[in-house]
């Protein structure tokens, strides 16, 4: 080969490989602009997700507070019922406390009665108010107050002369009993009494 031939295969060789360089080089601003089409749309599945979190924290705390809502009433359900069974259990023990009030409240029947036996029958009464206080249950004897129409059930009144006893408790024919709960007292059972009149 002749020196005027390798001269234009060189030649040839930088023309091509010139021509390719322009060819396969992508300009800047082409390469930027893609760069920056993958940015924003990384920067919105970005945001998406952040959307999603905050959608899913916010569903998972109202369900949380769902659940501790539905815990807490299941609670005060449960403290009311052991409140009704409390209730009605000592209801059911009242009438055997009047039973015994109403026995050792004759006083010459109980004072003609064997000592022995009254003793045991006071044990026995003794052994029902300790069950009735273990609930917070006390009886009530209202004499001297004023009568109260949530507390006192009015079945007779008893002629006064004193101007102080008009509309008060003058006798209990039967005891009323309060139950006390936290900071509340209710009345399970008012006291039956006669209250004062000026005629």
């Amino acid at each position: 080969m002749t020196n005027i031939e390798n001269d234009e295969s060189e030649e040839e060789i930088n023309f091509t490989d010139s021509d390719n360089t322009e060819t396969i080089e992508p300009e800047i601003e082409d390469i930027e602009e893609a760069e920056a089409g993958k940015i924003k749309k990384m920067r919105e599945k970005l945001a998406q997700c952040e959307d999603e979190k905050k959608k899913i924290l916010d569903d998972s705390q109202r369900d949380k507070a769902d659940f501790l809502n539905a815990r807490k009433r299941l609670d005060d359900e449960r403290i009311k019922d052991r409140m009704r069974y409390q209730k009605q259990h000592v209801m059911e023990l009242l009438p055997l406390c009047d039973s015994f009030q109403m026995a050792m409240s004759d006083t010459e029947a109980w004072e003609k009665a064997d000592k022995n036996w009254r003793s045991g029958v006071e044990g026995i009464n003794t052994q029902l108010l300790k069950i009735l206080e273990s609930y917070n249950v006390k009886s009530v004897d209202p004499v001297g107050e004023e009568f109260d129409p949530y507390k006192h059930e009015a079945i007779g009144t008893e002629e006064v002369s004193n101007e102080s006893d008009k509309d008060k408790v003058i006798s209990v024919v039967q005891r009323g009993y309060e139950m006390t709960n936290a900071d509340t007292t209710e009345t399970i059972r008012p006291a039956r009494v006669t209250t004062g009149i000026i005629e």
